[in-house]
């Protein structure tokens, strides 16, 4: 179906067009045990779901006093990148909806651009969403700062009234609301299922969550002008 309106969808990419958090996780958690930074997964999630690894880098400094390299850096993107080509998998039904989601659409992810478009390549989407791709190594600030956000609004030239965010994070949900933009949560990846995800996104007060992605369909038409 071809794209029509002046509305726009704004994908998050990890944990909304591909499953990836559990194995996100996973691979940090092992990375930060090696270098002795004592944190499991549930705490990895609270901190750090949806946000880019200048956040890690940041925890490792500041609350454990661990200085890391790029070297450390480098370890997690290749353990990453590897797992992903062998484990990653797409959201159920996010082809079917892309192909009949009859808005503008574009993705906006606190990963690096590297790891985005591997993403979306293993995982068959790459050709539904090139070249309409935004990393947050663009701007100033990432999530929940509104910078990434508002970034891809200016370049697909839409007004952030007229954008539908759709994310899985707190952070996500708190840059989308400060861009000043509807945000849709979509909660049905693996993550979701932990009762302290739940309690967070639900406190944030989102316009909608939805936990299948083909229900987008019918939710973004009431938002439609």
């Amino acid at each position: 179906m071809a794209a029509s309106g002046k509305k726009l969808v704004i994908f998050d990419c990890d944990g909304v067009l591909v499953d990836s958090e559990p194995v996100s996780i996973s691979v940090l958690v092992e990375a930060m045990r090696e270098i002795g930074a004592d944190i499991d997964e549930a705490g990895a999630y609270d901190r750090f779901l949806g946000r880019s690894l200048a956040a890690v880098t940041d925890y490792l400094k500041d609350e454990c006093g661990l200085a890391v390299g790029q070297a450390f850096l480098d370890r997690i993107r290749h353990n990453l990148h590897d797992r992903f080509r062998h484990e990653l998998k797409p959201i159920p039904g996010i082809a079917e909806t892309l192909d009949a989601l009859p808005l503008r659409r574009c993705v906006a992810s606190s990963s690096q651009m590297e790891r985005i478009r591997l993403s979306l390549t293993v995982t068959g989407l790459i050709d539904r969403l090139d070249p309409d791709i935004f990393s947050a190594q663009m701007v100033a600030r990432g999530k929940p700062a509104p910078d990434l956000f508002l970034h891809a609004a200016r370049h697909m030239e839409t007004a952030p009234e007229d954008c539908i965010v759709i994310e899985d994070s707190p952070a996500g949900v708190e840059a989308a609301r400060a861009a000043g933009m509807t945000v849709f949560v979509f909660a049905g990846g693996t993550h979701a299922s932990q009762l302290s995800y739940r309690n967070r996104i639900e406190a944030l007060q989102p316009e909608i969550v939805f936990d299948a992605m083909p229900d987008l369909l019918h939710l973004v038409q009431k938002y439609q002008m």
